[in-house]
């Protein structure tokens, strides 16, 4: 049975991963001398009072995330980014099934995206972002139908994206750049993205025509495709997208 000192118990065990808190924010606040719904960046769902929220973004720390953190159950967001946490990420934050936030970007971790992160299927906000994450865009990131914006830009993947993510019709921003990605687009790009936004796949190896059906997506504004491989006319049907206010 999980309870608020299960919740204490795996933030306890993240401060013990962190080695530099310059602010002393963690040192000096995250102790038992006061409840864990009181501690900086800790917030608590009041029905349940379970940890809710761990927004720690920009402070500064050194460190690395420890497992123990797939333990807080009715966590909804998580917000670790513009700090300096390193190495992979633990396979056990696919156990944070309430997870609507996941924004890591701007830290030194690396490694492959885990493949269990398919398994959080209320993520609205998927965000990794400028680290150095390896290898391809797991297959099962295309199952977060609820999925509305996914920026992976500057990291070090490679392969293709999985065809099945051109399916989840939620998606507002598709942003990719800086990576090694290859592969062309599918002929019926915009066949279920109809709500899409943004689509940056601009400083990567797509290569292939840029396909016709882009102009189905009625709601683009930004089309951002240059330093690729691409090849053949640019389509006549980019005319139809009347909401466009950048293109590259």
């Amino acid at each position: 049975l999980r309870n608020l000192t299960t919740d204490q118990h795996a933030l306890l065990a993240f401060k013990h991963q962190i080695i530099i808190d310059p602010y002393n924010i963690l040192a000096d606040n995250w102790t038992t001398n006061y409840p864990a719904c009181n501690w900086a960046g800790v917030s608590c769902a009041a029905k349940h009072t379970r940890v809710r929220a761990l927004n720690l973004f920009n402070m500064n720390l050194t460190g690395t995330i420890p497992p123990q953190l797939g333990n807080l159950s009715f966590l909804v967001s998580l917000n670790l980014s513009h700090n300096n946490f390193h190495d992979h990420l633990p396979r056990e934050l696919g156990q944070l099934s309430r997870l609507k936030l996941i924004d890591l970007s701007s830290n030194f971790l690396n490694g492959e995206i885990p493949s269990c992160f398919g398994r959080l299927d209320k993520v609205l906000h998927l965000i990794l972002a400028n680290n150095n994450f390896t290898g391809n865009i797991p297959y099962e990131m295309s199952k977060l139908m609820k999925l509305r914006t996914l920026r992976l830009a500057k990291n070090q993947l490679s392969g293709s994206i999985p065809a099945a993510i051109y399916n989840i019709s939620a998606l507002r921003m598709i942003s990719l750049p800086y990576n090694n990605l290859s592969g062309s687009l599918p002929k019926k790009i915009c066949h279920h993205l109809l709500n899409l936004e943004a689509l940056y796949l601009y400083e990567n190896e797509f290569s292939g025509q840029i396909p016709t059906s882009i102009g189905e997506c009625k709601n683009l504004r930004q089309l951002i495709l240059d330093t690729n491989r691409f090849n053949g006319r640019i389509p006549t049907s980019i005319g139809n997208l009347t909401a466009l206010t950048d293109l590259y």
